[in-house]
């Protein structure tokens, strides 16, 4: 009988997969069932191929070496997840296995780990995407009850690649250029460099901020204190003229109370984290 590999990407979430799918026996890196063999990766199994790998010379830290830019990207098992990425492969490779659903998680960086692993792995036959943002048992099933063609994805896929090469070429040429112009450990990345710079920029109009002094104008009455505000409903005034202007102006005057709203407000305390909620 033929049967359905469900790649999920973390242990955690095959297990809960394996469970609703009815998967029991257990095996090296994967749950078997009747109709199913759910494995999974451990995050990402595959990543881009180190400078060395396309060019003996890129392994130097050097000026004279950048920019590293290669024709095509490679991609290379990673070394410390060799043991789970040969067992992935060895059930997709199995001559029973007739397709495979994605399962990995439903956004840019799941769609990554599974193509990857796929690619390297050599797999051929059909694919289908499960795409579901909560494991509970209901959502499981009406995931496999709707699941869509992996192509459907292809663009998702895509985009994942590209911010990964982006990373490559970013990260590598310009960290190597840094650290070899200026002989220090430096290092910069698509997201981390501006990210930092943003962080700089806000340290530094704190740093350069100079308090303004302000004042406002409040009249003490029976049982209450009311405060003046303009008609942006700003109380305070930078200007000490025109505050005194403002006191000189109401000395005296009777105040007239036009209207009284009274609003009841209920907080309720914040829900348990969630923890499908928080990596969305």
């Amino acid at each position: 009988m033929a049967k359905t590999l469900v790649l999920a990407e973390k242990p955690s979430v095959a297990r809960e997969l394996a469970r609703v799918l009815g998967c029991k026996k257990s095996g090296e890196g994967f749950l078997e069932g009747e109709r199913y063999i759910v494995t999974w990766a451990l995050g990402h199994l595959v990543e881009l191929a180190p400078p060395e790998d396309y060019d003996k010379a890129w392994a130097k830290w050097d000026m004279l070496t950048l920019p590293m830019l290669p024709d095509r990207m490679k991609t290379v098992v990673i070394p410390q997840s060799g043991r789970q990425f040969r067992a992935v492969q060895a059930q997709m490779r199995r001559g029973d296995v007739s397709d495979l659903v994605i399962a990995t998680d439903a956004g840019r960086e799941g769609e990554l780990v599974a193509r990857w692993i796929m690619e390297k792995a050599g797999w051929k036959k059909p694919a289908k995407r499960l795409w579901i943002s909560s494991q509970t048992d209901k959502a499981i099933k009406e995931g496999f009850a709707h699941l869509r063609p992996a192509a459907d994805y292809d663009n998702l896929y895509h985009s994942a690649r590209a911010r990964s090469v982006a990373d490559w070429v970013v990260g590598l040429n310009v960290t190597r250029a840094l650290t070899c112009k200026y002989n220090a450990q430096l290092s910069a990345g698509r997201v981390q460099t501006p990210t930092l710079a943003l962080i700089v920029d806000r340290e530094e109009e704190i740093r350069k901020f100079q308090p303004k002094e302000f004042y406002t104008v409040s009249v003490k009455l029976n049982g209450f204190t009311a405060t003046w505000r303009d008609k942006n409903g700003q109380a305070r005034i930078f200007s000490k003229e025109q505050a005194y202007s403002l006191v000189n102006k109401l000395a005296g005057k009777t105040a007239v109370l036009t209207e009284i709203k009274r609003t009841w407000k209920q907080t309720p305390p914040p829900a348990a984290y969630d923890l499908t909620e928080l990596q969305r």
